[in-house]
């Protein structure tokens, strides 16, 4: 038999990488971290094997250990010594973001992003105003247009402390816009928006709740964030933000909806962004803990798969060990 095609040719060692078609970076990488105003010293995440949640005081040294195996940008969460119904604490210019915002703008070269919305600041767990009957009934949801102007004064208090760029995270229809408007005003037009447009009700964000300390008291989030089975309507949730002004969009989930992370890089010429949640994260530490896989091959496997799915940028909880790795 004469076989003219050999596929293999290619796989030798020294011409395989040459022809690799998806490259991983640490430059691709951004890392969160968890900054709580309660603590006074790092306080291991149970459910997230690896993370911490760092005191305000601690947040430069945090930064700087990421920085020192390659990883250039991350992004920041808060947890606030105080909650209300209204989330006050996100937009408090001594807020424990804005804090540690100051502190690693300040002394770091790190590219800082911040997480914009109200979940981690509310009594309730949910990511607005709500109704005045949610309690009695769970299934009433946030008033959308009450929250838009919190999550303004949430991104403009970020930027006034030094964030590089915003992230709103809540899927409010109009954020991107109002957040848009209001940075532009604050004198703010140079910051980035990086949209989570594309935000799925997802059953993989458990691990984060605890990290962040934003579960809902009741009820679930369904109301505003997608519906899993729903794929075309990425592509009009995606749109309206690139209306409003996004200048990166971002999937979340990453590895359960690659398809549509492969659907938004192929509709739109902004960067994408793809977060490799916590759940994702989690399930590779279980099975690695009971010798079932690789725990860094299976990591740097999946963030390939995400980058080869259309991502330019991926947020993960792997960050700081594959950055290491590579």
């Amino acid at each position: 038999m004469t076989l003219t095609r050999r596929p293999r040719r290619l796989r030798q060692d020294g011409v395989r990488d040459l022809v690799s078609e998806t490259d991983l970076d640490a430059s691709d990488l951004i890392a969160p971290v968890f900054v709580d105003a309660t603590v006074d010293e790092r306080r291991p995440i149970e459910s997230m094997p690896g993370h911490e949640r760092v005191p305000v005081d601690e947040s430069v040294a945090r930064v700087e250990e990421l920085l020192a195996v390659g990883v250039e940008s991350v992004m920041l969460f808060g947890v606030p010594e105080s909650k209300d119904e209204r989330g006050t604490r996100a937009w408090a210019e001594d807020g424990v973001v804005q804090r540690a915002t100051r502190r690693i703008a300040d002394e770091t070269d790190a590219y800082l992003i911040t997480d914009v919305c109200l979940c981690e600041y509310t009594d309730h767990g949910h990511c607005g105003v709500l109704e005045d009957t949610a309690a009695e009934d769970p299934d009433v949801t946030v008033r959308n247009d009450e929250t838009l102007d919190l999550l303004s004064k949430t991104a403009v208090s970020h930027a006034n402390a030094g964030a590089d760029m915003v992230a709103p995270s809540s899927m409010t229809d109009g954020m991107v816009g109002a957040i848009r408007e209001d940075l532009d005003a604050a004198g703010h037009d140079h910051v980035p928006i990086l949209s989570y447009a594309v935000k799925y009700e997802s059953a993989f964000y458990g691990p984060f709740r605890d990290a962040a300390d934003g579960a809902p008291a009741f009820g679930d989030r369904r109301h505003y964030q997608m519906d899993p089975g729903n794929r075309r309507e990425a592509i009009r949730e995606a749109e309206l933000d690139v209306e409003q002004g996004a200048d990166a969009l971002m999937v979340k989930p990453a590895l359960p909806y690659l398809d549509v992370v492969s659907d938004v890089r192929e509709n739109f010429e902004h960067p994408v962004a793809a977060y490799n949640v916590s759940g994702e994260y989690a399930m590779l530490h279980a099975a690695a803990d009971r010798g079932w896989l690789d725990l860094e091959a299976t990591a740097v496997e999946s963030l390939l798969s995400i980058k080869r799915a259309g991502a330019d940028l991926i947020l993960t909880y792997f960050a700081e060990d594959v950055a290491d790795a590579l």
